[in-house]
């Protein structure tokens, strides 16, 4: 069992940064992969980004390749994603989650999720 908890989220202008923080607690945070989705009004939750359990790989979407960086510590079991260069369009409630596998796009595959932290980004 993984509960996690994130933070970081608030308001920003457009071209700004965030860093968004996800505490992990429970057993064997190392042995999960690690990803963050969003989920903007009246739209379906979409991939953002991905970290395999060792930090090794990481995997973006294209809307923020080049943009947004994911990074963990598993000795504070900890996954941040850091944003910058933000747009409006990256508005949305961001979710970081738990899975035991390593596929990494599929919001399903997911096994322990977050409650949320959001993220508005003014023009």
């Amino acid at each position: 069992q993984v509960q996690l908890v994130e933070s970081g989220g608030g308001l920003v202008q457009a071209g700004g940064s965030l860093r968004l923080s996800c505490t992990a607690s429970g057993r064997s945070f190392s042995s999960y992969s690690m990803g963050w989705f969003r989920q903007a009004p009246g739209k379906e939750r979409e991939f953002v980004a991905a970290i395999s359990y060792s930090g090794n790989s990481a995997h973006y979407a294209d809307s923020v390749k080049g943009r947004f960086t994911i990074s963990r510590d598993n000795a504070k079991n900890m996954v941040y994603l850091q944003m910058n260069s933000l747009k409006p369009e990256d508005t949305a409630v961001y979710y970081c989650a738990a899975q035991s596998y390593a596929n990494y796009y599929s919001d399903y595959l997911y096994d322990y999720w977050g409650q949320g932290t959001q993220v508005t980004v003014s023009s």
